[in-house]
């Protein structure tokens, strides 16, 4: 994917992120060979300048130790201010000069005066440095200046054969050679940084194109715009989002998605745990990934959400939450208006039927008849009604017991109210109420239709403020092992029938109750099939 309005360059510097980064390693790589080779060479400088003077303070010590030049020392006659090249102590010295290649090779006597020297016409002068540390007996090594030029020297006493100091031995290698050994040096030194810098940049060029294809040649700025405006998107859509990463921590939940979930805006989650954070429960697990499929609806507190989630390379995932109460409260009003529908659907087909038979008695001549039918049928359905309302005072609930009566009677099932059966016009959530008793009705009429001898039973009472709700059918009941599945969100016997989803009806029923400090269960009723309980604590004013 390219981003054209992305891609033009600035004036100046590399405006791409892998030219910058480029440039950036190759100039660390380029400092870094510059101060190793410095860093070498430092050291390497004093190191030759103490191995030249070791190795002239080693020859001076070699030639202390001849036993020969002390004894030609003492029996010489100083020079009589004159060259004294072909004496046998310029000769001893000359020799041991040129055999170990030193740039001179010095004996001087007690007075400090030379004795030998490569060049003749210096012997019979004093040194040119201050002999009294070598003539007290310490042996010393130093760089310094003579008639020779710079040189690292080496000077150790000269000791006659009964023990007493009688001159001394002062060596010096030609600081030059010094100087060569270090110069030749360098360039195989600079060839190792200079391998070393083309390694880097190999490794720096190989970096930088991988970089190039994870941020698909983009410039730093554009990165940053890009999270800017991810960040806001994310922030301002009306969907919830939710990162996971690959072990199961939240890395990012925008302000839908909290609010959704009903976690609190400035509540600190990135990097905890999603089961930390939500808790047990089929939200939980759906964002998880633990339920797999698409468009899952879950119940978050009073909300129903469509959950889906798609994972990421990483191993991590995005999940994504859409709010679907409003929607779910307008299945369940629609569902309630079908039922309606069917129960005048049912009371217009058995209208008819009656209307036809009175239509036939009269046509007989058998007025009696057709009286005594019509005030029967009309004391049916008045029983029916002022059996509910006598019973059960709250309009909206008597109105929908009367509703599913007339619908369980076109489907073959009788619905009765238990003799215990009493419920005030006092409640303070009639609306939740409704609901509930309409899916507990609407599932035991399914359950009961199947059965041998079909019946549905409502319990409805009020015990001081609670209202307890019971509902049993004939059908063939629900297992135990199942008693607390059929409440999870999702879980349905039944195919679904068009787009909407099947499996929130008890998960509904479980949450209202829950929400009024109450509970539901399942049980098994008398005569073997189920029962449904409702406990709903301060329902009643």
């Amino acid at each position: 994917m390219r981003f054209p309005l992305l891609s033009a360059r600035r004036l100046g510097l590399p405006r791409r992120a892998v030219s910058q980064i480029l440039l950036t390693q190759l100039a660390i790589a380029a400092g870094v060979a510059v101060l190793a080779t410095g860093l070498f060479l430092a050291p390497l400088s004093a190191q030759l300048d103490d191995q030249a003077m070791r190795r002239a303070l080693a020859i001076a010590q070699s030639a202390a130790a001849d036993p020969a030049l002390a004894a030609g020392l003492l029996t010489a006659d100083p020079p009589a201010g004159g060259p004294a090249a072909d004496s046998p102590l310029q000769s001893s010295a000359e020799r041991i000069r040129r055999a170990t290649g030193a740039e001179y090779v010095v004996v001087m006597d007690l007075n400090g005066i030379r004795r030998s020297h490569p060049s003749p016409e210096l012997i019979g002068l004093p040194v040119s440095t201050d002999p009294r540390d070598v003539l007290a007996g310490r042996e010393v090594m130093e760089i310094d200046e003579g008639t020779l030029g710079r040189s690292a020297r080496g000077k150790v006493p000269l000791v006659a054969a009964d023990g007493e100091i009688v001159g001394a031995v002062s060596v010096g290698i030609a600081y030059d050679s010094v100087r060569d050994r270090l110069l030749g040096a360098i360039p195989g030194l600079l060839a190792y940084a200079g391998g070393a810098l083309a390694a880097g940049a190999l490794a720096a060029y190989l970096l930088s194109r991988r970089i190039q294809r994870q941020t698909r040649d983009l410039a730093f700025s554009d990165i940053a715009g890009l999270l800017a405006e991810r960040e806001a998107m994310l922030h301002s859509i009306r969907e919830g989002v939710i990162a996971l990463d690959p072990g199961g921590r939240i890395r990012l939940v925008n302000d839908e998605a909290a609010r959704l979930l009903g976690l609190a805006p400035d509540s600190a989650v990135a990097g905890r745990p999603l089961d930390d954070v939500l808790g047990a429960g089929r939200t939980t697990d759906v964002l998880a990934g633990r339920v797999a499929g698409r468009d899952l609806l879950t119940v978050r507190g009073r909300r129903v959400l469509v959950a889906n989630r798609m994972p990421t390379r990483d191993g991590g995932a995005v999940a994504t939450l859409r709010d679907r109460t409003e929607l779910e409260h307008l299945s369940r009003e629609l569902d309630s208006t079908r039922g309606l529908i069917d129960a005048l659907r049912a009371q217009d087909h058995e209208h008819a039927n009656r209307l036809h038979t009175v239509l036939g008695l009269l046509e007989l001549g058998l007025h009696e008849e057709a009286a005594e039918f019509v005030t029967e049928v009309v004391g049916v359905h008045r029983s029916t009604a002022e059996q509910v309302t006598e019973r059960v005072h709250d309009p909206l609930l008597a109105a929908l017991l009367v509703g599913k009566t007339t619908v369980a009677a076109e489907r073959g099932v009788p619905l009765r109210l238990a003799d215990s059966t009493l419920l005030p016009d006092r409640l303070v959530d009639p609306g939740g109420l409704v609901t509930i008793v309409g899916n507990l009705v609407d599932n035991a009429l399914d359950a009961a239709a199947g059965s041998a001898a079909p019946l549905v039973e409502v319990d409805l009472h009020a015990e001081g403020r609670t209202a307890v709700l019971r509902v049993r059918d004939s059908g063939p009941g629900v297992p135990a092992a199942r008693r607390e599945e059929i409440f999870t969100e999702g879980w349905s016997t039944k195919q679904p029938s068009g787009p909407r989803e099947r499996g929130l009806g008890l998960a509904l029923v479980r949450r209202l109750a829950q929400r009024q400090g109450g509970s539901a269960w399942a049980g098994e009723a008398a005569d073997g099939g189920a029962e449904f309980s409702v406990v709903l604590p301060e329902a009643l004013r």
